[in-house]
């Protein structure tokens, strides 16, 4: 089983070669890099669920050369968990890169982004199954050098270098902190292999010390608030199916490393769970914030990619505070309502960016106020990003929503009775969810019917058409996953109770107070069937209408004159909300966090002249805090290299002397 698993990852790993080195026959090197890739994520995805439902999880230990390091793997349900999303969207993003990236129009550069893209997706496949700290960091290390590569693949574009090296600096950063961590975790006998689960002391100062370092180093990769400071620009900048790796897969190992590490430890205090909680409610509000301000298309979807991990971390805020106060309800409830979206967000995210890059290779452009109508053109297109906008606002049948009332539950099962007050004010984290939805659904609003309704706002060179079958394959898969879930939610629930299970130590996957986690999960997933089945019913029914009435218009119809309309015939692109209008007013609400550059706008006198209303939001870390800071500490250092070295001998006999004085002070000291 584990070595049918290596033999996948490796050749994932290999995956791109063909596409680098097939020379003229560059189509073929393509078709065989993409099967080869599918092979490795069909073998590995099936091999990992396969070993999440044995018990003992299979593990392979063998010897290593490397001080302190063992190749120790182990194919548990906590893995599985996130390898099936992510090898899943690895597989469908290198099918869509055959219409999107092709060798055909854009030479080496398509071949070098096939061979970090095997290399990343390897390098993933690995990291969840790591049992050595050295290990884990090796892979960690070659994920994070991949990203960087293929944040790159469009060097000669300004803007990719600047977002590719500010994601260098801040995983590198990131792995610092867990160098630290995992240094920690050895102890003094020097062992990096894993703790089982729940076999630590939680209610030491070290164990304070390692769950900060952790929180800092996977906080940086998934993009935690106020830590999210490369994720913008890197998810703006990439190809878009490696925008949807990232965003579906990448920054949830940032999620994978918190969840395990936290796992190792029982006892924890409760500031764990609370710190987790905050991070997760500043996260969810201000990303979706920060999302209605942008105009970049992938900008806003990368902004949600950080509202959606504050979601998960809500619950799993809820779930360390049920296992701190010994609430085995809160746990389960907690921790699958998170993992459950994981999942979720990896199928939904992944999606839109999919869409996003169709409506890009059509248009040319990624402003969102240069859209319009394109409804007409890519109606395939627009139907799977309205699927992936319906699932990430929360709202049934699909998947989105199944997740977020897990995580309700647990956060109103904090209210019942008997529990201590600090648990009973997880409930306060509930406004802030409802909030964070009502902000995504104006989003997605803005986004779809700017994008694809209303008339075209300007002419394009060629008439943007729907994208190739390659492209929307992986797209209409993704959606019918995401449908899956939101209609049949028990499918996945067996899974979600061996990570549960997994992660808990398997001491809280059975308990007499409230029976299975498995049966407890399945009858707080029945209303949710309920409401998924009857919005399917409405949704088709309505989409049946529409169809008849578009196929058998109403006789006479199209001659109908219009209802009086104050005197304009018909309407023109100027007369449509911009991305910037529409979400002006929510926006302006948020002014003090987002302190967006705002130009004109006013239209002054009773026959005012022409005017247009320009805004920009600037990270508030990276462009307010971050740039300015080191601006100045090198204006700084600049101004004091100019004193020292002013080009005079005696001045430099002086400093060598001042140098000895000091030195012999020392010494005699």
């Amino acid at each position: 089983m584990v070595e049918c698993y290596l033999a996948a990852v490796s050749l994932i790993f290999c995956s791109g070669l063909p596409a680098l080195a097939w020379g003229r026959w560059a189509r073929s090197g393509e078709i065989l890099s993409v099967s080869l890739l599918l092979a490795g994520v069909i073998l590995s995805l099936g091999a990992s669920l396969a070993g999440a439902w044995q018990t003992p999880a299979p593990m392979l230990a063998a010897a290593w050369s490397i001080p302190g390091g063992s190749f120790l793997i182990e194919l548990d349900g906590l893995a599985a968990l996130f390898l099936l999303p992510g090898l899943l969207i690895l597989g469908l993003g290198g099918v869509y890169g055959l219409g999107y990236f092709p060798l055909s129009r854009h030479g080496v550069a398509a071949g070098r982004l096939r061979l970090f893209y095997g290399i990343l997706g390897a390098a993933i496949a690995l990291v969840p199954v790591s049992r050595n700290g050295l290990l884990f960091l090796m892979a960690w290390e070659v994920m994070a050098l991949g990203g960087f590569f293929l944040i790159l693949t469009e060097q000669e574009n300004e803007a990719a270098r600047r977002a590719a090296y500010v994601y260098l600096a801040a995983t590198h950063t990131g792995t610092l902190a867990l160098f630290a961590m995992f240094i920690l975790l050895a102890g003094p006998n020097g062992s990096f292999a894993f703790p089982q689960a729940a076999t630590l002391d939680g209610a030491t100062f070290q164990a304070g010390a390692i769950f900060l370092l952790a929180l800092f180093g996977f906080g940086l990769k998934a993009g935690i608030m106020p830590l999210h400071i490369w994720l913008p620009g890197a998810h703006a900048a990439a190809p878009s199916h490696v925008s949807a790796l990232m965003s579906g897969v990448v920054i949830k190992m940032g999620i994978y490393g918190l969840i395990r590490v936290a796992g190792f430890y029982t006892g924890q205090p409760a500031w764990w769970g609370g710190v987790i909680l905050a991070l997760g409610v500043v996260s969810a509000i201000m990303g979706v914030v920060f999302a209605l301000a942008q105009h970049d298309i992938k900008r806003l979807l990368a902004y949600h990619s950080v509202e959606n991990i504050g979601i998960i971390l809500i619950g799993l805020g809820c779930a360390l505070l049920g296992k701190t106060f010994h609430s085995p309800a809160l746990v389960v409830l907690g921790l699958a309502g998170a993992l459950l979206h994981v999942v979720n967000h990896g199928l939904f995210k992944s999606l839109l960016f999919l869409g996003a890059g169709a409506v890009i290779q059509a248009t040319g452009t990624r402003e969102i106020d240069r859209y319009g109508g394109l409804l007409r053109t890519m109606p395939r297109t627009a139907f799977f990003f309205l699927g992936g906008a319906v699932a990430i606002c929360g709202l049934p049948p699909l998947n989105g929503f199944v997740s977020e009332w897990l995580i309700y539950l647990g956060l109103l099962h904090s209210q019942t009775e008997g529990v201590p007050f600090p648990l009973s004010l997880t409930i306060l984290a509930a406004p802030a969810l409802a909030m964070t939805g009502g902000l995504a659904v104006a989003c997605f609003v803005k986004v779809f019917g700017v994008t694809f309704l209303g008339t075209p706002r300007r002419r394009f060179s060629t008439t943007p058409s729907e994208a190739p079958g390659s492209m929307l394959l992986p797209m209409a898969i993704l959606f019918l996953c995401c449908l899956f879930i939101g209609l049949a939610p028990w499918a996945i629930v067996p899974l979600l109770q061996r990570a549960v299970g997994a992660w808990a130590g398997m001491t809280l996957a059975t308990f007499s107070a409230a029976g299975s986690a498995e049966s407890m999960l399945i009858g707080s997933l029945a209303p949710v069937y309920w409401l998924s089945l009857c919005a399917f019913l409405l949704l088709a029914f309505s989409l049946g209408l529409f169809l008849r009435q578009k196929s058998f218009p109403e006789p006479g119809r199209e001659n109908r004159p219009a209802t009086w309309g104050c005197g304009y015939r018909e309407g023109t692109p100027r007369m449509q909300y911009t991305a910037v209008s529409f979400a002006e007013m929510l926006v302006s609400l948020f002014r003090w966090g987002l302190r967006s550059d705002i130009a004109g706008g006013r239209a002054i006198g009773f026959s005012p002249a022409a005017t247009s209303l320009v805004t920009h939001t600037p990270d508030l870390i990276l462009d307010r805090l971050i740039h300015p800071v080191c601006r100045a500490l090198s204006r700084a250092a600049f101004a004091v290299r100019s004193f020292l070295h002013q080009g005079w001998i005696g001045v430099y006999l002086l400093y060598s002397a001042l140098t000895l004085c000091l030195l012999l002070l020392w010494l005699r000291a």
